[in-house]
């Protein structure tokens, strides 16, 4: 069974390099085309706004139907969505081209939210007792930050080098791998997944009534910080033309900056996860208030050093932040619900990350984006702030 979580982990961290290199040539596609950042939050937001209406359906089919099948859907549902972004670079141009790469980002974006729930279950079934799954869950999102660190300056340097195609092309043929993965060669133990029965008590609201007073502010306080602090991916490709400079390999360098500081907060919360698992105000109050100071830090504008240094840290406070909200809500919850837990934390970062790019948009087109930053990051610095103050002493009791 370890050799298939190795490999689960590998063959995940590979399809996420290809994916991430594939964002950051649509990213500079069209920052090249429009310079327009509220096309780029659009971006982000068809990215990751779907979540907000799928999640909550995807947790209940994959808690009633398991969670293998709903993966193998999922990932031919990326794939598919790739092959739109690819098929668009030789295929049109200006504005078919531009509509075409959002259409491929919002398939991948609605199928991403089916894949992650069922991914997070999935997860269960390949650990032989409940005390590893922290562990995994952890070193899942570590791989993840590795294929996001190395995918943008593969994407940068293919857009310079051959062009945004062969990159976008990279990214569809990545999710093949998963899928053979798990059709061919892993061996889940599939009787240890409880699933749900139909009915009222397997809906997403049920999941939320049932998960407990604890689990709901984990999931609350995520949503509401994700709002005003999780812009930066929507907005990558105007912070790097702003901090580093016009060119893909730009953009690449500066999301791999931030993916460096995401590896490194998934090491400090895989060596702690079991204690911070069980006090969550602390785990996330903690990375939100480191977040919210490096985007204060990122408003003072002091020249290309400072900026990327504080990169880094917003990658390491978004890390822990996301990957602990997820890390909190599977491991305490029971296994019956994890899958419909799984979409209430997407909800909670991805539809608040979506949102949060188009604020942040508006905002910078309005005041600038230094004086976004330094805005947007006071307002998270007060809500972690105010987090610690509450809530950092409380403990959740053992997972049963």
């Amino acid at each position: 069974m370890r050799r298939q979580r190795q490999l689960f982990l590998l063959v995940s961290g590979l399809s996420t390099m290809g994916s991430f290199a594939g964002l950051t040539a649509k990213a500079w596609v069209l920052m090249d085309g429009t310079n327009n950042p509220l096309l780029l939050a659009l971006h982000f937001a068809l990215l990751s706004l779907p979540t907000l209406v799928v999640s909550g359906p995807a947790g209940v089919v994959t808690d009633r139907e398991g969670c293998e099948p709903v993966l193998i859907r999922a990932q031919w549902g990326l794939f598919a969505g790739a092959l739109v972004g690819a098929a668009a670079m030789p295929l049109s141009r200006g504005t078919a081209q531009a509509v075409l790469l959002l259409l491929s980002t919002l398939v991948v974006g609605v199928a991403s939210a089916y894949e992650l729930t069922a991914r997070n279950k999935y997860c269960a079934l390949l650990v032989e007792n409940g005390a590893e799954l922290g562990s995994y869950l952890t070193s899942f999102s570590l791989v993840f930050n590795i294929g996001k660190l190395i995918g943008p300056p593969v994407g940068g340097w293919l857009v310079t080098l051959a062009g945004p195609g062969l990159a976008l092309l990279l990214d569809a043929l990545s999710y093949l791998l998963p899928i053979l993965a798990v059709l061919l060669l892993l061996r889940p133990d599939r009787t240890r997944e409880e699933r749900s029965r139909p009915g009222h008590g397997t809906s997403l609201g049920a999941a939320w009534r049932l998960c407990g007073a604890d689990l709901r502010h984990v999931l609350a306080f995520t949503g509401l910080f994700c709002l005003v602090g999780f812009f930066h991916p929507g907005l990558a490709p105007l912070v790097a033309r702003t901090v580093v400079g016009p060119r893909a390999s730009d953009l690449g360098l500066l999301t791999s900056v931030i993916a460096a500081g995401s590896i490194s907060g998934g090491v400090v919360l895989q060596r702690w996860s079991r204690p911070l698992s069980r006090r969550p105000g602390l785990l996330l109050g903690t990375s939100a208030l480191l977040t919210a100071l490096a985007q204060m830090g990122m408003g003072l504008g002091r020249g290309q050093g400072w900026g990327l240094a504080m990169a880094y840290l917003i990658g390491a406070g978004t890390a822990v932040l996301l990957a602990g909200c997820n890390l909190v809500t599977q491991v305490a919850s029971p296994q019956v619900l994890r899958g419909r837990m799984a979409g209430l934390g997407q909800i909670a970062f991805l539809g608040g990350g979506g949102l949060s790019g188009l604020l942040a948009a508006g905002l910078s087109l309005r005041i600038g984006l230094a004086a976004t930053f330094t805005l947007l990051g006071a307002a998270g610095g007060t809500l972690a702030a105010m987090e610690l103050l509450r809530r950092s002493g409380r403990r959740l009791p053992p997972a049963a």
